[in-house]
Parts: structure tokens; sequence; C-alpha cells
């Protein structure tokens, strides 16, 4: 299967790569030229990125774009509640391969927070996140399951994070499949970036974003929430 074969909602882009290291050069080249717009009409820019292994050659890539760097605000759309020098942390990913070099002179507001409870740490997080301006560039995975960021099925709170009118910017939430805590943005902030962006590799997450096209039932498959313009979906096998 390929991806131009999926019937895609009226104003949805689908940019086919041959390989990840194609996907990683042409998606950082993308998200840059974004930022530098923004920077340029506003005087500033704010990048939300996501976790996991697979954007570690993005944030290479994108680590090496000339840019106004110190212009530039980057913030998480989940975290796992760990340390940032936990194997796990996605900020401490993003700090290993995002902010080097030139692109360490961009500010950064993670999710993580030293509390007793990731009810505290959520709400520690969510007065942090006060200080985030409208997100300029979102870019989101998507996991076999159909979760985005950590809005997983069946987590507690799940609901609430997916309410249009959800009035937290920061929500814990738990993976059935993994019993460490999470921190995730919720459905309000991540969908009000001006520039979403969607990133997914290999024919399962194809057949998975097919199943995701196939019904509307946002809580089973939370990345639906998505599949609507404005939104560019980037993929390679």
């Amino acid at each position: 299967m390929a991806i131009s074969e999926l019937e895609l909602p009226l104003g949805v882009l689908a940019h086919s790569l041959s390989n990840p290291a194609r996907l990683a050069e042409t998606l950082a080249s993308a998200v840059a030229e974004a930022l530098r717009s923004a920077i340029d009409s506003q005087g500033r820019a704010t990048l939300v990125v996501s976790g996991g292994r697979s954007p570690i050659a993005f944030f290479e890539c994108l680590a090496r774009q000339p840019l106004a760097w110190s212009q530039v605000l980057v913030s998480l759309a989940d975290e796992r509640w760990v340390p940032v020098n936990h194997a796990t942390s996605n900020e401490g990913l993003v700090r290993r391969h995002l902010l080097q070099g030139p692109a360490a002179e961009a500010r950064f507001i993670g999710l993580y927070q030293v509390a007793s409870s990731v009810e505290q740490a959520a709400a520690k997080a969510d007065q942090a996140l006060a200080e985030l301006p409208p997100i300029d560039v979102l870019v989101l995975g998507m996991g076999d399951d159909g979760h985005t960021a950590s809005l997983f099925p069946d987590s507690p709170n799940l609901a609430e994070a997916l309410s249009a009118d959800c009035p937290q910017r920061c929500l814990p939430l738990l993976a059935p499949s993994e019993p460490r805590q999470r921190l995730s943005l919720t459905l309000p902030l991540l969908a009000a970036a001006r520039l979403p962006l969607l990133v997914i590799q290999g024919q399962a997450k194809l057949a998975t974003l097919a199943t995701a096209l196939a019904d509307d039932d946002v809580p089973s498959m939370p990345i639906r929430a998505f599949l609507h313009s404005p939104l560019e979906i980037y993929w390679c096998p």
C-alpha cells in the first residue's frame, strides 16, 4: 500500500518519501521554513514536537538548519513522568539531538515536573505552559493503536483531554500497555497549531492510518481528532 492510495479528507496533504533519511531531511526543511516564516511575521516561532525513537534523525537534521534559534521556543506534545536524565525522557531526547550547536539558543519549556504525584506534576506543567505562545508548528507521531501525543485509547482522563473545552493545557494520562505515567498536552492546545504535521513510517503505521480514516470514533483512535484540514502527513516505507 502507498499513502497515495488512501482517501484523505479535503485539505489534508500527504508527502511520500523514499526512505527514513529522505523523510527526516524533507521534514526538517519544511519545519525550518515554517519557523522562519513565523519569525518574519511575528518575531518569534513556537515548535512543539513528539518523542520516541523515530524523531532522532529529524531532530538532528533540524538542528543543522539555518534559523534564528534564539527566537524559537520549543516544547513537547507529551512526556513520560521521569527525570530528564532517564533513558525514556522526551526532554532528554530533545536536548541530546535537537538543542545542540546553534539550536541550543532556542528556549525550551519542558513538561516533567518534580512533584509528589503525577496529578501535581501535571498541574505544575499546566502553569509552565501558560507561557507557551500559540503553536506555529506541531509535529505528531502515531502509535499502532491510533494514539498520538499521550492520548491513549482507554486511558484515564482521555475524555477530558479530548474535550474541545478542556480548561487544562496538560493532563496526566496512562499508556495501557506501559505502567509508566504520562503527561500530555490536551486537544484544545494541540488542535490550535497553525501547521500540524503527522509523521509515520512503514506499512503497519499506514494500515493504522487507513483504519483511523475509515471511522470517526475519536476515543477509540485519538489520532482521528487531527485527521482534517489543516494537516500534512509525511510517510516513508
